[in-house]
């Protein structure tokens, strides 16, 4: 079936339009100038009727007329990017506005937009981890899982880093079941939190980290300063001694992270933006591995109008030499 590469058809028509408008000023022209010369100039009828064809045959080798489709392998030298993203109760203080979680939110669809060559995963985490949309090229699936991020998403409990970093492990690390491995890619893990870790040492897990090749990037969210987290009954939160709990920014836990696996730490607050450092480093990191995948291609046929246009254009010249000749 007959499609077209670049379907602009109003455009099309409206050049067309100016062609056969000139056209017509050049024939009006050159008649006025041969009864003013008292002669009768030769092969005007075929002229115009060259110049007219050759012109639509260029118009269609512009819109790119396809015939058929064809399988051709694309090389990519991509990587995964999982971004981490705590949704504990603390991500709804308001030191960054509206809330800490509202503007990571707005951030990472940001940053998903990026990567459009590049796989994207999402895991959630606070009290435990939960892979909220496994790695995939598709970025409007991945912008909606970020939109739909809620605190009340995991039971509440204390905060902890280690069990999204060790639920990424495991996948970073598991041999494949049949057929030859894998070459290995490059990843990076966007780990998007206030910081705040109640569980245990990091360190073995970073270690473990380290050795699959994996760069962790963080970004804090929030200020030292801090601030209540609000309830939706209007209150806020309070310990056992019936104070409002006052959330702040750890920084220590998330410069760990990013130092121990060459990654980078940034933050996020009212007054500074720290994700387009992060978004150029990420640029920065080369793949390090290729994927061949295949995919469907039309069969752009534009050279047929184009060649056809260009033996009209050559026949109009050698009628042009001939009727000038003496």
């Amino acid at each position: 079936m007959l499609t077209w590469a670049y379907p602009d058809f109003v455009v099309a028509a409206l050049a067309l339009g100016l062609i056969l408008g000139l056209l017509v000023w050049h024939w009006r022209r050159g008649g006025r100038l041969a009864h003013l010369l008292g002669s009768r100039p030769r092969h005007r009828g075929w002229k115009a009727l060259l110049r007219i064809v050759a012109g639509g045959l260029l118009l269609a080798a512009v819109l790119g007329p396809s015939l058929g489709v064809s399988q051709r392998p694309v090389r990519t030298a991509g990587k995964d990017v999982w971004l981490l993203v705590d949704v504990s109760r603390s991500m709804d203080a308001t030191d960054v506005a509206p809330t800490r979680l509202l503007r990571a939110q707005a951030e990472l669809q940001d940053l998903v937009a990026q990567f459009p060559a590049d796989r994207l995963g999402l895991v959630v985490f606070g009290a435990e981890a939960v892979v909220q949309c496994p790695l995939t090229y598709d970025q409007a699936a991945v912008q909606t899982f970020i939109a739909t991020l809620r605190t009340s998403l995991l039971p509440a409990g204390p905060t902890t880093l280690q069990a999204p970093l060790e639920l990424l492990l495991s996948r970073l690390t598991v041999a494949p079941s049949t057929g030859s491995p894998a070459p290995p890619r490059a990843t990076a893990l966007v780990v998007v939190s206030d910081g705040e870790d109640f569980g245990e040492n990091l360190e073995p897990t970073l270690r473990a980290l380290g050795r699959t090749g994996a760069r962790i990037y963080t970004v804090g969210v929030g200020t030292a300063a801090g601030a209540k987290i609000p309830k939706a009954n209007g209150s806020f939160v309070v310990d056992g001694r019936g104070r409002a709990v006052q959330t702040r920014l750890r920084e220590g836990p998330l410069l760990q992270l990013a130092a121990q696996t060459g990654g980078q730490y940034a933050e996020l607050t009212n007054q500074q933006n720290g994700f387009g450092p992060l978004l150029r480093s990420l640029r920065a990191m080369q793949g390090t591995a290729e994927q061949v995948r295949t995919v469907a291609v039309a069969d752009n046929r534009y050279r047929y109008p184009l060649a056809a246009a260009l033996l009209l254009l050559a026949l109009d010249v050698a009628l042009t030499i001939t009727t000038i000749r003496p």
